[in-house]
C-alpha cells in the first residue's frame, strides 16, 4: 500500500515524464513512448516507470535506447520537479506489455 506522498510523486513523476518522451525526447526516433504507470519506492529514491512503446520494430531496441538516455532524462526530469521534491529519485523503465497481453487474450477468445 503507498503512502499519499508516494503516490503524489509518482503522479508528479509519470505526468513529467510523458511530456519529456512527448515533446523534449530526440532519443527514439519513429515510434511513440507512452508512461502507463509509474511507481516510487518508501524512501522516494527510485522511480520504476513502465513504457508502453508503439509503432516500434523492436521494442527491445527502444527500451535499450531509453536506458541508455536515464542520465539524460533524468536530468530533464529534476529541471521540471526540482521545487517539488527533495531528491531527484533514479529512474528504472520497463516495458509494459500489459496490452499485448490483453490483445492476445481477445485472440484466443475469437478462436
Amino acid at each position: 500500500m503507498d503512502t499519499i506522498r508516494q503516490q503524489k510523486t509518482s503522479a508528479l513523476i509519470k505526468r513529467e515524464l510523458a511530456e519529456i518522451f512527448l515533446n523534449d525526447g530526440p532519443y527514439v526516433y519513429d515510434c511513440m513512448i507512452t508512461v502507463t504507470k509509474t511507481t516510487v519506492t518508501k524512501d522516494l529514491s527510485i522511480a520504476r516507470s513502465y513504457l508502453s512503446i508503439f509503432n516500434a520494430e523492436d521494442n527491445e531496441a527502444v527500451i535499450k535506447a531509453v536506458r541508455a538516455n536515464t542520465k539524460d532524462i533524468r536530468y530533464r526530469l529534476g529541471q521540471k520537479i526540482r521545487m517539488q521534491v527533495r531528491v531527484i529519485p533514479q529512474l528504472e523503465f520497463f516495458i509494459d506489455d500489459s496490452l499485448d497481453y490483453i490483445e492476445n487474450i481477445e485472440n484466443l477468445l475469437k478462436q
